[in-house]
């Protein structure tokens, strides 16, 4: 439940389409989804945390980064950072290999396991997605495609012209 200390008849509710009210809508949605995608991780042969997983997916948007560049992706501290690419290195899931010409500078990239953990994830997730999404009209899908795209513009700060966000 999204809002823990106040029945669900006493929530405070924006009348329509308000952005508080389609807030609401939208952090039960994500609740459930989130619910869905913690489950396809927790399938994979390996438990992994959810710093594991961004470390992992970083890691594949990005191959050969230094520990501080992944650090500031993942928001987390330099020491942090560094026991965390321990655990996956371990893991067999992330290798660190010398920089070719700066010789203090060490590269962190996925190994083919941790490519392979990664893509089966990413299979268990979209499949538990589209089993939901089958349930949905094309128009609704369409709909919410849309609107996804349209709030990842809006995020990034890149909006509708004209259109801005509270004063």
């Amino acid at each position: 439940m999204t809002h823990r200390d106040v029945p669900a008849d006493d929530r405070p509710r924006e009348a329509g389409d308000g952005a508080e009210a389609v807030a609401l809508g939208i952090a039960d949605a994500v609740e459930r989804l989130t619910t869905l995608w913690s489950a396809a991780v927790q399938q994979s042969p390996l438990r992994l945390s959810m710093h594991q997983l961004r470390a992992l997916h970083s890691l594949a948007a990005a191959p050969g980064v230094n520990l501080t560049a992944l650090a500031e992706r993942l928001g987390l501290g330099l020491s942090t950072a560094s026991r965390l690419c321990d655990r996956l290195e371990a893991a067999g899931l992330l290798e660190r290999t010398h920089h070719p010409f700066r010789r203090r500078e060490v590269r962190l990239s996925l190994t083919a396991r941790g490519q392979h953990v990664l893509d089966g994830v990413t299979r268990r997730r979209t499949a538990a997605l589209a089993a939901a999404l089958y349930g949905m009209s094309q128009a609704d899908r369409a709909a919410l495609n849309r609107g996804m795209q349209a709030f990842l513009a809006a995020e990034r700060g890149s909006g509708p012209p004209g259109e801005q966000g509270p004063v």
